[in-house]
């Protein structure tokens, strides 16, 4: 009789779970709304400044 609990050759390695890594096209539109908040808030910034000095 033959012993079918223990394991034949090397284990294949796990995949990792999608939550491991951030899927590419969100880390690019992420880095694009933080460009885009910082350009609008320097333009907000940049009309306050030139408001003041009139």
């Amino acid at each position: 009789m033959s012993d079918a609990t223990e394991p034949t050759g090397t284990p294949k390695p796990v995949a990792r779970d999608i939550e491991d890594k951030m899927p590419r096209g969100i880390l690019v539109r992420v880095l694009l709304y933080v460009f885009a908040g910082h350009a609008f808030a320097g333009f907000i910034y940049l009309l306050f400044t030139l408001g003041a000095n009139r």
